[in-house]
């Protein structure tokens, strides 16, 4: 297979995009509640992205009995990683980057594991944007048992509130790939933006405050024609995949489908609105490992002992480009596809899964950047997969 580096038109457009997920819609614990995500100094990220149930209310997604096993390999790779005119070892990159959680899965094992900032491996770690690849595949999972008929479900079916607005018409394909065609601003610096404004209110009379800000919203375009980074969707698309389940909260759907079946290693967490609904655009908690296990479920085609817990074919579907649009444009559902058949899992800040399966690689990173979404965190982030994947194939 050829390898080709992200070009840097591919690396812009990802910048604009990966906009961090909104810091409105958390609930927060504290009193008084702490400042917005993202404005916590250095220290605040690492001290808090390992505990952020300490700050925000979260649900439990429990693990089984049974530990899937990664075992380590014979040959472990340390690669020299060369980004902005300098070579360094794996270690003292993460340390210039402030990525606190590293790992490399060739084959089912370990090839690297590397910890930083005074990380453990039993300490989880927040995901951020993340968290909308694992509702893409619960929502598959939905389908598969039938909870959701398919993704020609209009959205109305699941939140009627949003009849008579710009939702209606609009179907769940065209919500997990970002293509309602409802206008939407995802500027976070903008005070004013849809992204900072919707979900701000506490619940009232029962109504979402998500629900009741997003049907106010215009439309722009067909449903189906442009696609638009939309974080609002994903944690409407959240809304959905619970109204569907009736009455079984998305944690332990998770856990029931995927967490306990496939062996991950330790309770999960989930961030939780202010409706008290698990967020399925951001901020499930995790150990570096079972990030990777993830990865490894997919690289499988989410099957679990032989038995698919994903409609046939929703591996590939979901992970290649499913946008109508101008070039450059690339989106599945909630998944990044990058050089085919490769994709990746991403969340700001610098958490993210990679999935090379011609490669049979899995590599999961976590971090503390500086900076929700930078191309020059991008590109790092590209040379250390690139460096890796070049080791691992050696």
């Amino acid at each position: 297979m050829i390898r080709r580096p992200l070009t840097a038109t591919a690396i812009g457009l990802l910048s604009l995009t990966l906009t961090a997920s909104p810091t409105w819609a958390q609930k927060p614990i504290t009193n008084p509640p702490v400042s917005s995500i993202l404005t916590w100094t250095p220290k605040q990220q690492l001290d808090r992205y390992k505990a952020i149930e300490t700050v925000y209310d979260v649900r439990t997604i429990k693990k089984g009995d049974t530990v899937k096993p990664l075992a380590v390999a014979e040959t472990a790779v340390d690669p020299k990683v060369t980004f902005g005119g300098k070579t360094q070892s794996v270690d003292a990159f993460m340390n210039a980057n402030r990525i606190t959680g590293l790992i490399a899965i060739k084959d089912g094992k370990i090839i690297l594991e590397k910890y930083a900032f005074g990380r453990k491996p039993e300490d989880r770690w927040t995901s951020f944007s993340v968290a909308k690849s694992m509702t893409s595949i619960l929502i598959g999972a939905a389908i598969k048992d039938r909870w959701i008929t398919s993704l020609n479900d209009p959205v109305t079916r699941y939140i009627p509130e949003l009849k008579g607005s710009a939702y209606d018409g609009v179907n769940l394909r065209e919500l997990v790939s970002m293509s309602s065609g409802v206008k939407w601003n995802e500027d976070y610096t903008d005070p004013n933006s849809d992204v900072s404004r919707a979900g701000a209110a506490d619940p009232k009379g029962g109504l979402n405050p998500l629900v009741e800000y997003m049907s106010k919203l215009p439309r722009e375009s067909e449903p189906g024609t442009k696609f638009v980074y939309k974080t609002g969707e994903t944690d409407m698309a959240g809304i959905v995949l619970s109204r569907a389940l009736a009455g079984k909260t998305i944690s332990q759907y998770a856990s029931e489908k995927v967490w306990a079946p496939f062996g991950m290693e330790q309770d999960a967490i989930w961030m939780v609105d202010r409706a008290g609904h698990e967020r399925g655009g951001c901020c499930m908690s995790m150990t570096l490992r079972d990030y990777g296990r993830i990865g490894l479920f997919m690289l499988g085609g989410g099957k679990i002992a032989d038995k698919s817990v994903l409609p046939s074919g929703w591996t590939d579907e979901a992970t290649t480009n499913q946008i109508k649009g101008p070039a450059g444009a690339s989106y599945g559902y909630f998944w990044w596809p990058r050089q085919a058949p490769d994709y990746e899992a991403i969340g700001v800040f610098g958490q993210g899964i990679a999935i090379y399966p011609e490669d049979n690689l899995v590599i999961a990173i976590n971090s503390a950047m500086p900076k929700a979404s930078d191309r020059r965190q991008s590109e790092a982030k590209a040379a250390l997969f690139s460096a890796i994947r070049k080791a691992a194939a050696d």
